[in-house]
């Protein structure tokens, strides 16, 4: 196939992006030019900024896709320069959205037909998700635009450009600092291998099965959170110091600013904290992607962490990346554990 990757230079579109290569596909990525990036030899890459629809309609010419992945679509503007300038040219668009758009719910696993929270307490970014999936599947209804949309979940693995996940649970647990533990410790989470994911965008490309369709994007396994500490833990080979935060005092936290919320998110990786309370279970489906296109995630949690930790060390980062741990620092002396 002729893909257009849109972004393909940062951690989901990198990994989009090489594997697509990797299976034959011609690929083109669209970006800034900003980010520096190893990518295969053979993709081409366009430069422009998506924000301004006339240099984006520059770059793409007349040029036709077999399937647009738009891995760095935010807002509406955004996206419907994208439709417009392509419509008639593209055979498939896939828009990466997010599961943070999900609502609070008891009703677990969260499906592709379990609601969202489009209210005021979501985060903009999320609501921006949301408006462009509504967008995408009018033009479905209305016009059988070839829409579909793939909401993340927290993805895991080597390039994340977040650091405050999985590095900073590597580096606390290499620094000997004690890790805290939300309550008693019995919270179940979930995250997605970037690999996996790439993936399964990948097969999705151009099954008329999933125009029109949400697709929750996962992994393979669910942990407690003293099931994550234990994960890492054993792939670092370290004993963890573990603190567990009590019950009351998590409440506090998470009814306070939403700066501390955040950095209470951090102590153990959450989804959506400004949505979810912190004693809340969150975990997703993937069985309609199993059921349409035969995907199975193939990375588990522990081989997830074991390759993303390899990489780690690899590129220095256990020497080169700064964490602050000044709010963790003043949780334990409240806590009388420093």
């Amino acid at each position: 196939m002729k893909v257009l990757v849109m972004g393909g230079t940062r951690f989901n579109g990198l990994a989009l992006t090489r594997e697509l290569h990797k299976h034959g596909h011609e690929v083109t990525i669209l970006n800034r030019g900003v980010t520096e990036a190893e990518i295969p030899a053979a993709v081409r890459r366009l430069t422009a900024d998506r924000n301004d629809a006339d240099a984006l309609r520059a770059a793409l010419g007349d040029e036709e896709f077999d399937c647009v992945q738009d891995i760095s679509g935010y807002n509406l503007e955004q996206v419907r320069s994208l439709v417009e300038i392509l419509k008639g040219r593209v055979g498939h668009y896939i828009f990466a959205s997010s599961t943070v758009s999900y609502a609070a719910t008891r009703m677990l696993p969260i499906r592709e037909t379990s609601a969202v929270d489009a209210t005021p307490r979501q985060s903009e970014y999320a609501r921006n998700k949301l408006i462009c999936e509504d967008y995408l599947f009018r033009l479905y209804r209305q016009e059988r635009f070839p829409a579909t949309s793939v909401p993340f979940s927290m993805v895991f693995g080597p390039n994340n450009i977040i650091p405050d996940r999985e590095q900073r649970m590597f580096q606390r647990l290499l620094l000997g600092r004690p890790v805290l533990v939300p309550g008693d410790g019995t919270t179940v989470g979930m995250v997605g291998h970037v690999d996996d994911e790439a993936r399964a965008l990948r097969m999705v490309m151009g099954d008329p099965i999933t125009f029109g369709k949400r697709y929750n994007l996962t992994g393979l396994d669910s942990y407690t959170d003293d099931g994550y500490v234990d994960t890492f833990a054993q792939v670092l080979g370290v004993e963890p110091r573990r603190v567990y935060v009590p019950a009351l005092v998590m409440d506090e936290l998470w009814a306070a600013d939403p700066q501390t919320v955040a950095r209470s998110a951090q102590l153990i990786q959450k989804v959506a904290p400004h949505i979810h309370p912190w004693n809340a279970s969150v975990f997703f489906s993937v069985d309609r992607l199993r059921h349409d296109i035969g995907w199975e995630p193939e990375y588990g949690f522990r081989a997830a962490v074991e390759q993303t930790y390899e990489w780690f060390r690899r590129e220095g980062l256990d020497q080169t990346n700064a964490f602050d741990f000044a709010f963790e620092d003043e949780l334990l002396g409240r806590l009388g554990a420093s």
